[in-house]
């Protein structure tokens, strides 16, 4: 990381909130969603990090975003992530990198590094490739002294908002397997899954949310981050694993996902019950 933020006075301070660890944090990280969906630069980002900064751990650039804007906003997105302790992921356009072959692939991490990026997260939801080239994979990441980033999940074709029957008709892979990977690639050397929603509580009716119970059963929340880019989804989360659930979001839903996490709003369901421990 470049530098650390400041961690300014809440306001408010006599009211009480669910203790959150301070960056740079272990678990409850949260992840939020680059441009994509919506167009975002520096002056945006800027007050995003303002308002909830203290709350948001790693930007992910998604879609391969970053390839159609110039390298300078790209570096001054950059920049002001690490100004404000965010790490900044490449999200999983690798996959589509893949395609042109190895020596692209070698190029296209090279170049991650040399704009910056902490992460390079390891995709394959439209493409089929074995273990063996995922590790490889992770490994050359690693030698690139960035922080590799799996991310599996059960629905083959995963990605791009592809329509439901689309993802019903590939049918999806057996938890077991997904699992077994991904204990494969945290002994190569990744720190943390990435858990696509697909499958599970996306494009799926009704959610599979054994699959998830099944993760946390196998491998520890500490090391898997969940997608739950839907208010309903991380809200279900949060109720079931607690405030400290690894999740990925859409930037728009910050302050609704730490409201949840400090257990000062919420649904019926979830109104003044989320509540942690801490010794003081």
């Amino acid at each position: 990381m470049k530098a650390k933020s400041k961690q300014s006075k809440r306001s408010f301070p006599f009211l009480e909130i669910n203790q959150r660890e301070s960056k740079p944090r272990k678990r409850g990280l949260t992840e939020i969603r680059g441009p994509y969906y919506s167009a975002y630069g520096r002056r945006h980002l800027e007050d995003l990090f303002e308002t909830m900064g203290a709350y948001i751990d790693s930007l992910k650039f998604a879609g391969g975003s970053f390839t159609l804007m110039p390298e300078k906003v790209v570096r001054e997105i950059i920049d002001l992530c690490h100004k404000n302790n965010v790490l900044v992921s490449s999200g999983g356009f690798i996959e589509r990198v893949l395609a042109q072959g190895a020596e692209a692939v070698r190029k296209y991490v090279a170049e991650c590094k040399r704009l910056g990026f902490d992460i390079v997260e390891i995709s394959a939801g439209f493409v089929s490739i074995t273990t063996d080239d995922w590790l490889r994979l992770i490994e050359l990441v690693r030698k690139s002294r960035m922080k590799a980033k799996p991310e599996v999940g059960i629905q083959f074709g995963a990605g791009g908002a592809t329509a439901s029957a689309e993802l019903e008709a590939e049918g999806t892979r057996d938890p077991s397997w997904a699992i077994a990977q991904a204990k494969r690639f945290l002994d190569a050397g990744a720190e943390i899954i990435m858990i696509e929603s697909e499958g599970i509580t996306e494009n799926v009716d009704p959610w599979r949310t054994d699959v998830p119970a099944r993760f946390i059963d196998e491998i520890g929340m500490e090391k898997l981050m969940f997608e739950a880019a839907d208010p309903d989804v991380f809200a279900w989360y949060i109720k079931n694993y607690g405030a400290e659930v690894n999740l990925f979001v859409d930037h728009s839903q910050i302050v609704q996902l730490e409201c949840l996490r400090a257990g000062i709003w919420g649904t019926k369901s979830l109104w003044g019950r989320v509540v942690t421990y801490k010794e003081k």
